[in-house]
């Protein structure tokens, strides 16, 4: 009998933070194959939604900025910006410049998460139509990989 609840899990899990997901396979006690469908289509379908949806995230967030520092001004209340290069941003800018538009479409949904991964790749590459179907390939390959060190040191 298929265990509808663990599957839902991995597949949500999946959404956000793809690395570690598969290692809860064998717990629920799926078969690789299981596992790795579970995953990369919870991988997958978090990639499409932040990706595509970016433009609008980057948009809310400086908005938002805006509108603090806007208040702040008004109530005549003394604010110090914060700083625009921060160790994130320059790890971020130095995996974009080192690896590219295949590296990072591959690695950051995959290292950082699905949802900052996919975003950072919609902004650097987001004009160019190659860039969500690396992301899918990436998902497909390190679900693979991820899925069979699950199974080979914990199935």
């Amino acid at each position: 009998m298929m265990n509808w609840g663990g599957l839902i899990f991995l597949f949500g899990f999946s959404i956000v933070k793809f690395m570690f997901t598969p290692f809860s396979g064998p717990a629920f006690h799926f078969t690789f194959i299981e596992t790795y469908i579970a995953c990369v289509a919870g991988g997958i379908f978090g990639a499409a939604i932040f990706y595509f949806s970016a433009g609008f995230f980057m948009r809310r967030s400086h908005d938002a900025r805006v509108h603090k520092l806007a208040l702040l001004k008004a109530q005549g209340i003394p604010y110090k910006l914060k700083r625009k290069f921060t160790r994130m941003n320059k790890f971020v800018v130095r995996i974009k410049r080192s690896l590219g538009i295949v590296g990072t479409s591959f690695w950051a949904p995959f290292f950082l998460s699905v949802p900052i991964g996919s975003i950072i790749a919609a902004k650097f590459y987001g004009h160019q139509k190659k860039t969500f179907p690396l992301i899918v390939l990436g998902m497909l390959i390190n679900g693979c990989v991820t899925t069979g060190i699950a199974y080979l040191f914990y199935g």
